[in-house]
């Protein structure tokens, strides 16, 4: 029988550990089934571009699984249960599996601030950049547009939308500083940027209310705004939290190195749904940085405990960060591995090309899952002696 494993969720982490898996273990030993709600791949790092009227590649998942033995599954998780080993798809429909990659992702967070879910759109998904779009376009010129949110989907919000739509009024409103991680250069093309678009930059606002006209801060001040935008965190899908796995306060499933559920050895989780420790001690950020690591990182575990061979672990750490200003601008930050700001960071059109550089390359990583180099497909410990077949792309 073969051993069933069941991969929930196909954005950059869901996505790219069911193709390592399929490089890594033989198919005769093995059944991967991909659940996405779904039937295309979502580049998350683009809703700001979607949103903004700019139309997108179209990325069917079972084109990008074809031929790989992955089985993609084109349906919604309600629940999970981690104890009987199954996955409740809604109606009378279940899904059992031997080993479980819980990638799930996350939403918009509206932090239980009164008024955002009724008044204010977002970017944290396809449906909701759509949604954005289609009121961006009702707007008349001079209309006001308020992001909220100074961290890097504010900052990529704000600037892909001012530079569409030059004849809106736009802001950016932040609790603390906008972009102030970033190094005194950065920082400097940052707010030049703002000015050349003409982006009203508002620090040190603690917004405590959203109306259909405004956002409000806690001395009842009111920033106009026609168009509200809320950027200001994420939040993870509730699924974890509902079952007996050990996740953090806010949800996210708590693994070890190999990206292993502390709590059940058969659930592994990547991504934005997993609570993980980087490069420091520090916890790794939710993003398409992290996400493609862990998911490296949770395949080869997998693969190796299943094939009886020794379980790599590496500490995961970044090297840069990524920030497009609109489409002929941009900033890559370079950072120490547990993610602080260095001095040196690369601005202005060369960065826009880089930044399009890494997303189109990780849209493509994923879109050939098994062709990046030589996959080693080990037979599973189960069936006797591991074996070895060497297959080239």
């Amino acid at each position: 029988m073969k051993h069933r494993i069941v991969v929930l969720g196909a954005g950059y982490a869901g996505a790219t550990a069911a193709g390592r898996l399929a490089k890594r273990l033989h198919r005769d030993d093995v059944q991967i089934t991909l659940v996405n709600a779904d039937p295309e791949f979502v580049e998350r790092v683009r809703m700001h571009q979607l949103a903004s009227g700019q139309d997108l590649r179209p990325r069917p998942l079972r084109e990008f699984f074809a031929g790989t033995g992955v089985q993609v599954r084109i349906a919604r998780v309600a629940a999970v249960d981690v104890d009987r080993k199954t996955v409740d798809l809604g109606g009378d429909e279940t899904l059992g599996y031997d080993s479980l990659v819980y990638a799930l992702g996350s939403t918009g967070a509206d932090h239980g601030v009164p008024g955002v879910a009724e008044y204010a759109h977002s970017v944290a998904g396809k449906q909701a950049a759509l949604r954005l779009r289609a009121r961006l376009s009702e707007l008349a010129p001079g209309a006001t547009v308020v992001v909220v949110g100074g961290g890097l989907t504010g900052i990529e919000a704000s600037t892909e939308i001012a530079e569409t739509r030059p004849d809106l009024a736009v802001s950016i409103v932040a609790r603390g500083g906008v972009g102030d991680w970033l190094s005194e250069k950065a920082q400097r093309h940052l707010r030049g940027t703002f000015d050349r678009l003409g982006i009203t930059v508002h620090e040190r606002v603690d917004v405590t209310r959203v109306t259909a006209s405004a956002v409000i801060d806690g001395a009842a001040r009111e920033i106009p705004a026609e168009l509200t935008v809320w950027t200001a965190g994420f939040a993870v899908h509730p699924i974890a939290a509902a079952t007996t796995l050990t996740v953090s306060d806010t949800g996210r499933i708590v693994v070890d190195a190999s990206m292993r559920s502390v709590s059940h050895p058969d659930v592994y989780a990547v991504g934005d749904a997993a609570l993980a420790e980087g490069a420091g001690g520090r916890p790794l950020r939710m993003s398409c940085a992290s996400g493609g690591p862990m998911a490296w990182q949770a395949a080869d575990a997998l693969a190796a405990r299943l094939t009886g061979r020794e379980v790599p672990e590496t500490t995961i750490g970044y090297n840069f960060q990524c920030i497009s200003l609109g489409r002929r601008d941009g900033i890559i930050q370079a950072v120490t591995p547990d993610d602080q700001a260095k001095s040196s960071a690369v601005t202005g059109r060369a960065a826009a090309r880089i930044k399009e550089f890494v997303c189109a390359g990780a849209a493509w990583s994923v879109g050939h899952p098994t062709v990046l180099m030589p996959s080693r497909r080990r037979h599973l410990q189960a069936t006797g002696e591991v074996e070895t077949d060497l297959v080239t792309p």
